[in-house]
């Protein structure tokens, strides 16, 4: 992982809202990028860390940590782990990943969950090798 700095993500500035219009797109075809002002929103909740990775100075890749109690614990959820394709193979989903398990357990979160399409390979065999068991259960959506 040379080369690869994870930080939390403290403010929005051009550079963020850039970033996220060039890998949302690589993340999903049908969820436009949120702008500076939904970035903000999710900075100023107290459930959400947004962390980004950076490589030789460029943010590279971004991840999303949702911590949050319900009546059995508190619970976090990994979601839209997304790192640029000219980055891929530096280490920089593994270290965004880490970064928010230890974030999760600092918090005292008893599980980290999160979901990956299975068309998404390279993510599903990282998250295996980095402990993530899958689970046998079935995830909805009702559309709003």
């Amino acid at each position: 992982m040379a080369g690869v700095v994870v930080e939390e993500v403290a403010g929005v500035d051009d550079e963020l809202v850039g970033a996220f219009a060039r890998l949302v797109p690589q993340l999903s075809s049908s969820a436009p990028p949120p702008g500076a002002a939904e970035l903000q929103e999710m900075l100023d909740s107290p459930c959400t860390t947004v962390f980004g990775a950076r490589l030789d100075g460029t943010l590279v890749g971004t991840l999303t940590l949702v911590v949050f109690r319900i009546p059995t614990g508190l619970r976090a959820w990994i979601e839209d782990v997304v790192v640029d394709d000219s980055a891929r193979g530096h280490g920089a989903g593994e270290a965004l990943t880490q970064a928010a398990l230890t974030k999760a357990a600092t918090l005292g979160a008893k599980t980290v969950d999160l979901s990956s399409r299975p068309s998404r390979e390279a993510a599903n065999r990282l998250y295996q090798r980095l402990g993530f068991e899958r689970r046998e259960t079935n995830i909805y959506r009702y559309g709003l």
